[in-house]
């Protein structure tokens, strides 16, 4: 039977409150509070602060949403300036936080904090893998709740050489925790969930799970001119998972073919990410960087799905994706998408995007050329979009993840 008091985690959200513009796993725990401020249920907040817990009670959780989307942050107080010497950004986030809160804990007294200020029994959700140490899943279990976590997927340890080499074991360390404790894992797709389920039979102990789909919130393009040439996006941290070397080998082989005129341009919507030292120095040297390659880093929502609307299509060439939420934002708005032929594609977007093989980098430029030249010629919406289903049939929408979420817990 599900909870009727519920407690989401927010420590992510104040860690990354006003660092640039969110990522997947940001927009996630967002979409959580959101939902859950609409909920008529009792609802509370969780923040890990340096100095310990903060409780937040509904009218906090919306004060703080309004942070969120404002980014308005007031000063750092001594407290904080002092515990996050290093991260004077987290500083006044902490400070601000800490002022919405209603009540405060040490972080070995959390299990009475909970006791003292909720039922037992209440749900404890974690959308956004932030905080997931046994010794506070272990406090909140005895302060009464049961857990609930969101895995996102477990990249770290299936492909530890696209991850920060100093993540690997922390993350591992998060996953046993949640073997151990959570009483719930909302797995994002079937994917996933047999990729972590595998992880967690390793680990000794399998917690139960659900499958609920991430939903995707609808883009609203702001108005701006169009760009007077065809172009591309691609969009995501500059990161070697993200595999940007694969387009700029294509633009490069354009660029020794074909005239000026006929290459399409390519723009890289996102912020340089960690360890692809070669492909930053790529951006900073091609001699076509600036001319057909263009690297747009912390564009507003509204500015990206502008561009992505108007584009030719999304290129996507990720080695690995525990969800992929670019494509279904981009076939959101009906935009052409060419992704690897990786399961969680074939899962989530079915035979709406155009496959091709990374092993075959000239389709992939036959592909980008054909849907440049349809384009040009208006036809674009016409042809491309009738030879894939309706996008309005593969789209999940956030309701129906919550059911899945929310309603045996």
């Amino acid at each position: 039977m599900a909870s009727t008091v519920r407690l989401l985690d927010l420590t992510r959200l104040v860690q990354r409150l006003g660092k640039g513009q969110p990522t997947g796993i940001d927009r996630v725990e967002a979409a959580y509070l959101a939902h859950f401020l609409q909920l008529e249920t009792p609802v509370y907040g969780l923040v890990r602060s340096r100095l310990g817990f903060l409780l937040l009670n509904r009218q906090g959780m919306s004060s703080f949403q309004h942070l969120l989307s404002t980014r308005q942050l007031p000063p750092a107080d001594l407290r904080s300036r002092l515990t996050r010497r290093r991260d004077p950004q987290l500083a006044r986030a902490e400070t601000a936080t800490r002022k919405l809160a209603f009540a405060r804990c040490s972080p070995w007294r959390l299990a009475s904090g909970l006791r003292q200020h909720l039922p037992d029994g209440f749900a404890y959700f974690n959308a956004g893998h932030a905080n997931l140490t046994l010794k506070t899943l272990a406090g909140i279990k005895a302060g009464g709740g049961r857990l609930a976590v969101l895995v996102h997927d477990t990249i770290p340890l299936d492909h530890p050489e696209f991850t920060r080499p100093d993540t690997i074991a922390r993350f591992g360390e998060k996953l046993a925790a949640v073997a151990a404790k959570a009483d719930l894992v909302i797995h994002t797709a079937q994917t996933t969930r047999a990729l972590t389920e595998t992880h967690f039979a390793r680990l000794g102990r399998t917690p139960p799970g659900v499958v609920a789909p991430l939903g995707i919130t609808p883009l609203e393009p702001v108005p701006a001119p169009p760009r007077p040439h065809p172009y591309f996006v691609t969009l995501g941290t500059i990161e070697p998972r993200k595999n940007h070397d694969f387009l700029l080998d294509i633009w490069q082989e354009m660029h020794r073919s074909l005239s000026p005129a006929a290459i399409p341009h390519l723009l890289i919507l996102g912020r340089r990410g960690w360890s692809n030292e070669a492909v930053f120095k790529r951006l900073d040297t091609l001699p076509f960087i600036g001319q057909t390659v263009f690297e747009l880093p912390d564009l507003p929502d509204g500015d990206v799905a502008n561009l992505l609307a108007r584009s030719c299509g999304l290129l996507f060439p990720s080695h690995v994706e525990g969800y992929g939420l670019p494509p279904l934002e981009a076939a959101s708005l009906g935009v052409a998408v060419i992704v690897p032929p990786l399961a969680i594609y074939r899962e989530t977007l079915g035979n709406y995007p155009v496959y091709a093989s990374l092993d075959d980098r000239y389709s992939w430029r036959d592909i980008i050329i054909r849907l440049k030249n349809r384009h040009e010629l208006k036809e674009a919406t016409e042809q491309s979009n009738a030879k894939r289903p309706n996008p309005a049939a593969i789209i999940p929408r956030w309701d129906q993840h919550f059911k899945f979420a929310l309603s045996s817990f």
